[in-house]
């Protein structure tokens, strides 16, 4: 596999593309938007100069990585001739199933069809496609250039050789894949959800306030991010959405998410990328709190 295609030029998206164009293979970055492209190349751009900043690669790997990458508003010609595909769209299920259906007309017969979802089965998405045997999951972690862990999972009808193709590909982008199964949230998101929402909760009742819980969290359980400030960097919109994923597939109550999240996202207030969330960006690092408004 040599010629990556990466759908969505968002905070996954870009990163996936710069992981990948940064060790060696040729990644086309496919979205509708034409802002979103030029905004992504700059954060590569951005991201490349602190890693050389930090001598973790040289002026001339910069250079080498950022010739490796090229842009394209048009799925079907930025598919025609991709070995894989990474899907890195918004958690949606309708615009997965879509962009599946779509891939699996455009791309090569052999090309492998792998989706960045955070929660959504892979049996499903494979299920829109005639290929369901060449469909996996590789869940990148955010920053994606930063984080070693890919969860790789696999749908119902996901073959061993695709499996083990890209459990090998994801040790050349220097990342440590771990094979998981496919339930709902899978195993990050199963685990890491309930918490961040449970802290909403303990927030909406009153019993202490995002700086104090997230301290707690921090100073008491060794965490680096408290868990309101890493519900803000992850997307309230996205976390919502696994719990309704996780809750719609188990159907415990346990997974069903607080009203305050609910609120908060129907407002517009999604964490970092909004510039307001559990704490205010607006004015660049996280500042003063402003979900306390939410609470009334």
């Amino acid at each position: 596999m040599q010629n990556i295609s990466v759908i969505g030029a968002g905070t996954m998206g870009n990163g996936i593309a710069h992981v990948f164009a940064m060790n060696g293979f040729d990644v086309k970055l496919i979205d509708i938007n034409q802002a979103a492209l030029e905004n992504a190349l700059k954060t590569i751009d951005k991201n490349l100069d602190r890693m050389v900043a930090k001598e973790k690669i040289t002026p001339d790997q910069k250079v080498k990585t950022l010739e490796a990458l090229s842009t394209n508003t048009d799925m079907i010609s930025g598919v025609a001739d991709a070995d894989l595909v990474v899907e890195a769209a918004t958690e949606r299920v309708d615009l997965k199933f879509k962009i599946f259906s779509d891939l699996d007309q455009h791309c090569k017969p052999e090309c492998i069809l792998a989706t960045n979802t955070s929660s959504i089965s892979i049996t499903k998405i494979a299920a829109q496609t005639s290929r369901p045997e060449n469909v996996v999951g590789m869940h990148f972690m955010n920053p994606v250039p930063v984080m070693k862990l890919v969860e790789l999972i696999r749908g119902y009808a996901t073959s061993d050789e695709v499996t083990n193709r890209v459990f090998d590909l994801s040790k050349k982008l220097g990342k440590v894949p771990v094979e998981v199964n496919d339930y709902p949230g899978f195993v990050a998101n199963r685990i890491l959800m309930p918490m961040l929402n449970e802290a909403i909760i303990t927030l909406q009742e009153g019993v202490a306030g995002v700086e104090e819980i997230d301290t707690v969290m921090k100073l008491g359980m060794g965490h680096p991010m408290g868990p309101l400030q890493l519900a803000d960097f992850i997307g309230l919109d996205v976390c919502l959405s696994i719990l309704q994923v996780m809750y719609q597939g188990f159907g415990n109550s346990k997974y069903y998410p607080c009203p305050l999240l609910v609120n908060m996202v129907a407002s517009g207030n999604l964490g970092m990328k909004s510039g307001h969330g559990f704490y205010d960006y607006s004015q660049g690092p996280k500042n003063a709190v402003v979900a306390d408004n939410f609470k009334k």
